[in-house]
């Protein structure tokens, strides 16, 4: 295995890896907006959605891999309202690739975030 740690995302807030490699994987783990993201304001879910796919963006790139090897993404998302929203960022984000995902709606975040991803992309060793 092979843990996966950048300074370009934020550090993890717990006892694990930012991700972790196994059998050509990369497990990414939950990741919140981070510190210096504003949690209010009307453009204030749009703004976590863009640093959080980011922060997972960079994580990746540290593992040799990118948004087009993910092949799996759970998105937890506070208010089901954000629905559309968070699709559209989304899919602006991954463009024609188009991972197996789940959208879990959760009533609330840590710190008081309104989006948290987890990834899983393969890239063949």
């Amino acid at each position: 295995m092979n843990f996966i740690f950048t300074d370009k995302a934020p550090a993890p807030g717990g006892h694990y890896s930012q991700a972790v490699q196994a059998g050509g994987f990369t497990f990414v783990s939950g990741m919140l907006p981070g510190p210096g993201v504003a949690t209010d304001g009307p453009d204030n879910f749009e703004r976590q959605v863009r640093a959080t796919l980011a922060h997972c963006q960079r994580v990746l790139d540290e593992a040799g891999c990118a948004l087009t090897d993910v092949a799996q993404c759970t998105a937890y998302i506070v208010d089901v309202k954000n629905w559309p929203e968070f699709n559209r960022l989304y899919a602006e984000y991954f463009g024609a690739h188009k991972p197996s995902r789940a959208v879990v709606p959760v009533p609330e975040l840590h710190h008081g975030f309104l989006v948290e991803l987890q990834m899983v992309a393969y890239r063949a060793e």
